[in-house]
This record gives structure tokens, C-alpha cells and sequence, in this order.
């Protein structure tokens, strides 16, 4: 297992995954040897290029079990737009601790974003629930929340929404690198993440997609490979995925998705124990306030330390070789939740260890001592 750009104490991946050079080498690989453009041409190049990239389809399928439709995006940023910019819905349904990509694409078609409550540990309040999706369109809601690293009962949002006959889109960006998904036995009608999150490379996401439903969306981009037909008079459309793939795809990016994916089927996952030793640690620590402690999380933990700016600590703790994400994580709703404008962030990855966790908490006493007693 080698990360050509791991050189220090990185515990941000919950931004970024570092890649393996097993993806870096697909990439390297395809543009030395297979570089075409895809379902345009007959000629070798670009029939290798088709063939590579929808097997990154077929592989992204069988990983999350879906037996829709999967539709390649820019990330689950670009996928939740090009959700908010077809359904158009009037009102959105989404929990307190939502990312930002999954608040403003909303706002920005004209919807109305009424959140769910969540307690002191970052769980959501679905007494509730029922009331809130009263003349809702849409359930739009994260699988895995960005700051504190809480797991939400999809499986059971989505039973009750469709109870209302209301469909469920997925914020899976934070679930498929750390995570088991079975979008099927989910029932999500909508399910999207980003390759980027998940040891693959940036620049190309995922939405998987009910076909009863795409196919009555209209596409929001227009332009090569998604149409059926143009005059000057009328355009029709082309079949699904390609209706809302226009333009030349993220091929390169593709075949470093599915080579990401083809790295992770060979990992075992260790965060259960790395977040139960990471967070004693820091709960013995003076002056530390971890937010959101719930019974089910991936290994992101977000805390505070009275008294120390989180840019500060973040800010020292780069200078002693150690990468800690500080700010409001794109999720200035969560931040007002817990009455602070920033907090710390660390999450892991494949590649940390135990002796990570020991650096970090050594560092954090030691400039704690240093400067801020």
C-alpha cells in the first residue's frame, strides 16, 4: 500500500483522500497508451477509451449494488446541482448539519430548506419528521455528516418519505470511502459522492439514479454525446446515463475512479478502533470539547480546545508535520448548532495509525503548554 504523497501526519481525508499509486498509474497508464475520446469514433483509440470507461461504470454499479442508472458528474457538488436545477423542487427536507452543497443548490432554484433537528450529539430528532415533510417535494439528506462524522438512518428516512410518496437524494460523499453502500437495500432514490473522497483522483463524482425518475427530468446541460437529435428547430434528447453527460466526460478521472475502487475491495477498514482510541485520547484532555459524539460514526471527529483560535492550532500543528483541517468544514449551520463559529477536524484514512493519534494529542500538549497557558 503506497501513497507516494503521504511524508507526514495527514489526518484531513475526510477533505481529501490521498491516492495510491495504483490509481496514479491507471491514469499515467491511459494516457500513454489508451488516450481517445469516448462514443464518438470507430477507430482503436477511441473504442479502447469507450470500453475503459463505461467498465469504470459497470465497477461503480456493482460497488454501491445499484441496478439503476449511474451518471458520472464533476462530484457530488456537481451531482446535487444537477439535481436542484431538473427536479426544481418547492421545498426540501434536509437534516441541522448538512454541508453547504446540500443547502444553497436548493436555495438557488427557489427552494425551501427546513432542516431536521439533531441533539447535543449530532443524531437527528425524527419525532418530528412527518410534520416537517408536509408539502415537501424532496428529502435531501447527507449519509454521513461532514463535521461530526454521524451515520444517518437513510434506510429508515427513506421508508417514511416514501410513505408521502416523496423521493430521497443521498449526500454519499462522506460514506463510500469509509463504509459499506447498498443503494438498493437504502431504497435512495438519489445517491451521490465524489471520487476524490475515496482514493481516487478530483474532478469527477458520481449520481446514481432511479431510471423512472431520470427520465423524466429535463437535462441541464446541452452540447455533444446528450442528444438525440438537433435542428435549429428542436432537439431531442439521448438515452440514459448519456442525457446528462454532455460535453467530452472525465475519462482519465473514470478509470482512476475505478481503479480506486478496485484498491479499496483489497482493504479491511480499522477506523472503528483508530476513533475509539483517538477519541479517549482527547476527551482526557483539559479544555477539549468534541462535537457531536453519536453511538453510530465514521472516523471524523470535530472538537474545540477553550481558549486556542482553531486557525492557531491548525496553523502550529502544520509547522510539527501534522495536517488538521480548521474552519467551519463548509457546514456554517452545524457551527451555529454547537454555539462556535470553527472548530478542529481531524478524519482518517486507510493509511493512519495509532501513532498518528499519539503524534497529534503529543503536539496538541506540547503547544497547548507552550503558548496558550
Amino acid at each position: 500500500m503506497k501513497f507516494p504523497r503521504l511524508k507526514s501526519v495527514y489526518l484531513d481525508s475526510a477533505a481529501t483522500t490521498l491516492k495510491p499509486q495504483s490509481v496514479i498509474d491507471a491514469i499515467a497508464d491511459f494516457y500513454r497508451n489508451h488516450d481517445g475520446t469516448v462514443h464518438r469514433a470507430i477507430y482503436s483509440y477511441a473504442r479502447e477509451a469507450t470500453s475503459l470507461y463505461e467498465e469504470a461504470r459497470q465497477a461503480v454499479a456493482k460497488f454501491i449494488n445499484s441496478q439503476e442508472v449511474i451518471i458520472f458528474t464533476r462530484g457530488t457538488t456537481g451531482s446535487l446541482n444537477l439535481l436542484a436545477q431538473s427536479l426544481r423542487p418547492k421545498k426540501v427536507v434536509v437534516s441541522q448539519t448538512e454541508h453547504h452543497s446540500n443547502i444553497v443548490p436548493w436555495q438557488l432554484v427557489g427552494a425551501e430548506v427546513v432542516p431536521i433537528p439533531v441533539n447535543d450529539d449530532g443524531e437527528l430528532i425524527l419525532d418530528t419528521f412527518e410534520e416537517l415533510l408536509e408539502g415537501a417535494d424532496l428529502v435531501s439528506i447527507a449519509h454521513v455528516a461532514n463535521v461530526t462524522g454521524t451515520i444517518h438512518p437513510i434506510k429508515e428516512i427513506a421508508r417514511r418519505a416514501h410513505a408521502w410518496n416523496i423521493p430521497v437524494a443521498v449526500d454519499g460523499a462522506q460514506a463510500v470511502g469509509h463504509m459499506k453502500v447498498d443503494v438498493t437495500d437504502l431504497d435512495a432514490d438519489f445517491y451521490a459522492f465524489s471520487s476524490h473522497k475515496m482514493y481516487g483522483p478530483t474532478g469527477i463524482g458520481v449520481l446514481h439514479g432511479k431510471r423512472s425518475l431520470l427520465e423524466k427530468m429535463k437535462p441541464v446541460d446541452g452540447g455533444g454525446d446528450m442528444i438525440e437529435k438537433v435542428t435549429f428547430a428542436k432537439t431531442t434528447y439521448n438515452s440514459l446515463p448519456l442525457k446528462f453527460e454532455a460535453g467530452t466526460p472525465p475519462i482519465a478521472e473514470a478509470i482512476g475512479l475505478k481503479a480506486a475502487i478496485d484498491f479499496l475491495s483489497t482493504i479491511e477498514h480499522q477506523e472503528e478502533e483508530l476513533l475509539a482510541y483517538a477519541t479517549e485520547k482527547l476527551q482526557r484532555m483539559p479544555g477539549v470539547r468534541i462535537l457531536g459524539n453519536a453511538e453510530n460514526k465514521v472516523g471524523i471527529i470535530a472538537f474545540v480546545i477553550e481558549g486556542a483560535h482553531p486557525l492557531d492550532i491548525a496553523t502550529l500543528l502544520d509547522c510539527r508535520g501534522i495536517a488538521l483541517r480548521s474552519g467551519h468544514h463548509c457546514s456554517q449551520p452545524t457551527m451555529e448548532h454547537f454555539g462556535v463559529t470553527s472548530c478542529l477536524r481531524l478524519s482518517f484514512g486507510v493509511y493512519n495509525q495509532k501513532s498518528d493519534i499519539d503524534a497529534l494529542v503529543e503536539a496538541l500538549e506540547s503547544i497547548l503548554q507552550a503558548v496558550f497557558v
